[in-house]
């Protein structure tokens, strides 16, 4: 195929990689000209890592969302979520066929409902839109023009909306691995992030400040407390996918899926089922309350877990408590640029009505 990566940090220069070489004809569109620039000096990307070391060169390398689509089939967004909203503007703007797929890797918890909605606030009919339910590669950037992949995801969750079928096939075709799933709450409720982030995030929150980010948030971090905190939160999400007719593996289940924990861990073990797990124990904690498991997780995955829960009539005093604290932490109200339900099209549907608006009638 031809594809359009949005996003040049870690998830897209993998993605990049791992297309360019499986011969599909790529091209890389940031919107920040500083990152695209030591990518441009070499006309490609570096990698290393579990998806074999060595270099990619591209055609395209871009800062004109418009240049980078333009001869495109697909275009697969590896952008943090809360960049979902105003890429579907800027894809929008810049005339993206409405019979064309977009595949959100990842979508995390209601990617998909809030990038379709957000498209659809332009006043243009939205397109077929896939989503993930996690990051495909466990990856970082550890110099601006590479990227070193120390996972890459045995299997994730994938599902379209309604209509959606071209961005289903074309996200299972380019991502080996992404298994299909019923619709995009089974989906969004399988996003391990949502779970395994913002325990860690706000129970460590003073030593985040104090060591400024050295420190292990897999290993470290994983403490006692930590963990039964994260198990209590998994709990309630399985009931909330339990309430929409999902029953969805517990969070070390779903790790051990996508690669991320060992196969032989404890599943009731969470502390040290994930500090076992060799493709996340050398990543170092957030360097502040900025950092994205503040920003993203929250915003983007326990505020939109909560809006699916009420829907679901499903009490979550745990997850309700996590974002209550962010909040207060980091000192930003999550709803005001965050997932809500009101920004993924969702406000006011009972549940009935959530389950045809993504399995349709």
């Amino acid at each position: 195929m031809s594809v359009a990566v949005l996003g040049a940090g870690a998830g897209g220069i993998a993605a990049v990689a791992e297309l360019s070489t499986a011969g599909h004809d790529v091209a890389l569109w940031n919107r920040s000209e500083a990152t695209l620039a030591p990518l441009k000096a070499q006309s490609g990307v570096r990698f290393s890592g579990v998806i074999g070391e060595g270099f990619v060169e591209l055609p395209m390398i871009t800062g004109s969302i418009a240049e980078a689509i333009r001869s495109a089939d697909v275009a697969v967004v590896c952008l943090p979520t809360f960049s979902h909203a105003p890429v579907a503007k800027l894809l929008a703007e810049a005339d993206w066929p409405s019979d064309k797929p977009v595949v959100l890797n990842p979508g995390h918890t209601g990617g998909a409902l809030e990038f379709a909605t957000a498209f659809a606030r332009t006043g243009r009919q939205a397109p077929p839109v896939a989503e993930l339910s996690t990051l495909t590669y466990v990856a970082r950037k550890y110099a601006p023009e590479t990227v070193t992949v120390t996972c890459r995801a045995k299997s994730v969750r994938a599902a379209a909306l309604p209509g959606g079928d071209a961005a289903l096939e074309a996200a299972v075709a380019l991502f080996p691995g992404a298994t299909a799933v019923p619709d995009v709450l089974c989906s969004s409720l399988a996003n391990a992030n949502l779970v395994l982030h913002p325990p860690g995030s706000v129970l460590a929150a003073a030593w985040v400040e104090a060591r400024q980010g050295d420190f292990t948030f897999y290993v470290d971090a994983m403490t006692p407390g930590v963990a039964r905190t994260m198990q209590a939160l998994d709990e309630e999400r399985c009931r909330v996918a339990r309430a929409f007719g999902h029953e969805m593996p517990h969070l070390i289940e779903e790790m051990k899926l996508i690669g991320t924990v060992e196969p032989d861990a404890d599943p009731t073990d969470y502390a040290a089922a994930v500090a076992g797990g060799g493709a996340n124990k050398n990543i170092k904690a957030p360097d502040s309350l900025t950092h994205r498991y503040y920003r993203e997780d929250f915003g983007h995955g326990v505020l939109p877990f909560l809006a699916l829960a009420e829907i679901a009539g499903v009490e979550t005093p745990v997850a309700r408590s996590l974002l209550t604290l962010a909040e207060a932490a980091v000192g930003v109200d999550y709803r005001v640029h965050g997932r809500t339900a009101e920004a993924m099209g969702i406000a006011g549907l009972d549940r009935d009505g959530l389950l045809r608006k993504v399995r349709g009638a």
